[in-house]
């Protein structure tokens, strides 16, 4: 596969310019989108190129239009597109999109998104694959009565959690069955408008949980390594606020341990690209219960570059072009991955 000298961002912001950077340390050309609200924003004049997308939209929408990001990629004669995180990132229509128009998708391919992205559906291959999940609900009908039963059939306290999509959106902690009806049509409502899908299932809540986060990078070869891990457990209204790698609670036992658990997942259905396989721990028992992956890049996947000293982002790029992940990292195979020192990454709220 010949290496790629235009990349379309399907993003804005922050991420945007982050992937345009480590494009162009790389001697690529970038071409930037935006909506008629973001005409002044910086990651537009970040680009070699920019080109307005979704007229008449809304700035959400014109983000969200799998038909403008392609329109655009084939005007500007890129050869890949890199999605970022939310919005596209996870949406395996995009994949097929680009596969039909002769653009390289920089990510996982689609048959493993949708394995993946959708919650309920990465618990069945976490669970095909051996690795402990929390008890849960599939993903729930219509009939409140049916959730009901299914609800007290796993036992309060529980999580609603959104089917697709990040960030805390959809999810909300029911802890008596008087709570169920309204955070379920509200959590619903929520993801719809976050994701264009409602669909959630219900997980039972660990109380003193720690939340932390495998990385992961897979090539075309069948060869996956991880990045080791972080700890992702401060949070705000299921936000995450601050990101700390390695996690400083574990064992190198534990970390051997949960790493390889979330190779496993990945492994099980031939991952290529980055991603994060996120688990509880649960800090009583210290058993490790496999969450969700996300099929993406993730806002925190710096803190990991400090520590393993592997650009990520270049990494997702040269995997899309066809290189090996030794070429990829710099590193023969997973024991040249280790760790220097820690990182911490800490988010402003608008609040």
């Amino acid at each position: 596969m010949p290496e790629f000298s235009k990349i379309l961002i399907a993003n804005r912001g922050e991420i945007a310019i982050r992937i345009m950077r480590a494009a162009n340390e790389m001697g690529k050309k970038t071409v930037a989108v935006f909506a008629e609200e973001d005409k002044l924003g910086l990651h537009r004049f970040k680009a070699d190129e920019a080109y307005r997308i979704g007229d008449g939209l809304g700035p959400v929408a014109a983000y969200l239009s799998i038909d403008e990001i392609i329109r655009v990629a084939r005007d500007s004669g890129a050869d890949a597109i890199h999605p970022g995180y939310g919005l596209l990132s996870e949406n395996p229509d995009l994949v097929d999109a680009c596969e039909r128009n002769g653009i390289v998708f920089i990510g996982p391919q689609a048959a493993t998104m949708r394995a993946l992205g959708d919650k309920a559906s990465a618990r069945r291959v976490a669970i095909e694959a051996d690795v402990p999940v929390i008890p849960a609900t599939e993903v729930l009908g219509d009939d409140m009565s049916v959730i009901k039963s299914q609800a007290a059939e796993i036992g309060y306290p529980l999580m609603l959690k959104a089917s697709w999509g990040g960030g805390g959106r959809g999810m909300r902690p029911i802890e008596h069955p008087d709570e169920l009806e309204d955070k379920v049509l509200e959590g619903r409502r929520e993801a719809e408008s976050a994701f264009g899908n409602g669909e959630g299932y219900l997980e039972k809540m660990i109380i003193r949980a720690r939340h932390v986060e495998v990385q992961i990078l897979g090539d075309k070869h069948g060869e996956i390594y991880h990045l080791w891990e972080r700890d992702c457990s401060v949070q705000r209204r299921n936000q995450k606020v601050v990101e700390r790698a390695p996690a400083p609670y574990l064992t190198q036992k534990q970390r051997e341990t949960l790493c390889d658990l979330g190779r496993k997942i990945c492994a099980h259905v031939n991952y290529e690209c980055a991603g994060t396989v996120e688990f509880l721990m649960d800090m009583d028992t210290e058993e490790f219960y496999f969450i969700e992956v996300n099929p993406r890049v993730q806002v925190e996947h710096t803190v990991t570059e400090e520590v393993t000293g592997i650009d990520i982002v270049q990494a997702q790029i040269l995997i899309a072009e066809g290189k090996t992940i030794n070429e990829a990292t710099g590193k023969a195979n997973q024991s040249e991955v280790t760790l220097n020192g820690h990182a911490l990454q800490t988010r402003i709220t608008t609040e």
